[in-house]
């Protein structure tokens, strides 16, 4: 396939708009990052507040990098599928094409041929939650260390549980709090709420408590290295800056990393999205789906016989109605 001149210009944009976010957040991180000795463990840096009512509204770090995060992969979509086409097939067509095939087995494999059209969904949580966990190996606050991210993520899951739980009648709904016996009504109810709840804080703590413990852990070997090299005091080499040399923070912290930061980061966004698919497959199983499609034809069928004066299959005193 020739490039053209557009082409390549498209090409350089969309690969400028996966790029230029985070050198934004970088930008805004060193802007508004106050000044502090150490390692400090904090929150995300908020860098606009909005009075609305009834509560104020804050543009926070967790904000702007979930923001860059989404331009990045939507720009990413589209750097894949620019100059698709069925004659020929290019490198990041094939990429392309591998990760629909994937996203599609993976739906289809867990929720089966009927939720084939949440491939896209599930694909985009995948990205998400990975890349925004893996934010802080370039030094930004990571998104999914923010419980309000994550609770947003964790509520759009919900309004889906509910939906597909819905299709089978408010009544069953309503009903189904009551299994296996009516005293387990409220237990039920309580049971319901807990799916975001639990959803959150799980994606949420383990995100969060590793880069605690990275934090936790790279301080401790900074005040070690000061201490050993403090033995050497009396030495003519020694100076104090060579006592502020954290030597031993080089390369154990790495180690961490590949757990918490790539390890961690991609597992916690499977699990996310497997509890999302399994819950909403569940939540209108394929069985009740059936048993609800074919009530639906036999009464479909039964108007249609008796808009054409026949009697129907469901009705069958329907010669004598007739007459």
């Amino acid at each position: 396939m020739k490039k053209t001149l557009r082409f390549r210009l498209v090409d350089g944009l969309l690969i400028a708009m996966m790029i230029l976010p985070f050198v934004l957040c970088w930008i805004l991180k060193v802007l508004f990052t106050p000044a502090s000795e150490g390692i400090a463990i904090s929150g995300p840096l908020v860098y606009l507040r909005i009075d609305l009512t009834p509560q104020p509204l804050y543009i926070s770090e967790s904000v702007v990098v979930s923001a860059a995060v989404v331009i990045a992969v939507f720009a990413l979509c589209l750097y894949l599928t620019h100059g698709i086409c069925v004659e020929c097939r290019t490198k990041r067509q094939v990429i392309a094409e591998f990760i629909v095939e994937k996203a599609t087995d993976f739906v289809t494999g867990n929720m089966g041929e009927r939720f084939i059209g949440f491939a896209p969904f599930v694909a985009a949580i995948l990205a998400l939650s990975a890349l925004s966990s893996l934010a802080s190996l370039i030094g930004l606050y990571s998104p999914t260390s923010d419980i309000n991210i994550v609770a947003g993520w964790a509520a759009i899951v919900f309004i889906l549980i509910t939906y597909y739980k819905l299709k089978g009648g408010v009544g069953n709904y309503l009903k189904s709090f009551g299994d296996p016996i009516p005293i387990f009504y409220p237990f039920n109810v309580i049971s319901e709420v807990a799916t975001p709840v639990s959803m959150t804080f799980r994606h949420y703590g383990n995100i969060l408590s590793g880069a605690v413990i990275s934090a936790l852990v790279g301080s401790g070997l900074a005040g070690l290295s000061s201490l050993i090299l403090g033995l050497f005091s009396k030495a003519e080499w020694y100076t104090t800056w060579v006592a502020s040399i954290p030597f031993l923070r080089v390369g154990l912290p790495a180690i961490l990393s590949l757990y918490f930061d790539l390890f961690s980061s991609a597992l916690q966004a499977f699990i996310f999205a497997m509890l999302t698919m399994l819950y909403i497959a569940n939540g209108y199983p394929a069985e009740e789906a059936a048993a609800r499609k074919q009530k639906r034809e036999e009464k479909r069928a039964a108007r249609a016989a008796a808009k054409a004066g026949q009697p129907s299959a469901a009705c069958p005193d329907g010669d004598e109605r007739n007459e």
